[in-house]
């Protein structure tokens, strides 16, 4: 089987893909509308005084605020995947084209690798915010996770030979 071209691996990876891109966005969505649910039943409390949110042995109220960070914080990562998702939708389709080393697939290779990094980051900030908003809290500290700062060195990396690539083949375009 091929990897690149029509009816290769990697168009049918790009239609995986376009399945979690769709999906991904239907789920945005129900987080948007779980958001929007919450600052609603905020300005009348007692709709959500039975729900609560268990952390290890302590279990937390879930006031407006709480609720609305905790989906704040789900769709800002939900955010993220999508971006990562679409770019490689569009990385993919290049693929499918037979064009491994167009010029925008450095870019969008760096995009993954930032938002990858920002997406760690993100955990690591979500902590904080827990420890500082919720005192009582037993809220489990997030571990160093060598393999997802290795994932974004390996996408940079990988940018780089995509931009080796991509100039490679500018330099064979211009020979006769």
């Amino acid at each position: 089987m091929r990897a690149l071209g029509p009816g290769s691996v990697s168009s049918f990876l790009k239609i995986i893909l376009d399945v979690v891109f769709f999906a991904l966005w239907i789920g945005l969505g129900a987080v948007a509308l779980m958001m929007l649910a919450a600052v609603l039943f905020s300005f009348n409390p007692e709709l959500i005084d039975n729900i609560s949110i268990r952390t290890g042995a302590t279990e937390i109220e879930a006031g407006g605020p709480v609720l609305l960070g905790g989906l704040a914080a789900a769709g800002l990562y939900l955010a993220g995947v999508l971006v990562i998702v679409e770019r490689l939708r569009r990385i993919f389709a290049t693929l499918t084209a037979g064009d491994p080393f167009h010029p925008e697939n450095v870019r969008r290779l760096r995009v993954i690798g930032l938002v990858l990094a920002g997406l760690e980051i993100g955990r690591y900030l979500v902590y904080a915010i827990g420890i500082w908003a919720l005192p009582g809290a037993d809220i489990t500290r997030p571990e160093f996770s060598p393999t997802a700062w290795f994932s974004v060195l390996v996408v940079f990396v990988l940018a780089e030979i995509f931009r080796e690539g991509a100039r490679l083949r500018r330099e064979a375009e211009l020979t006769i």
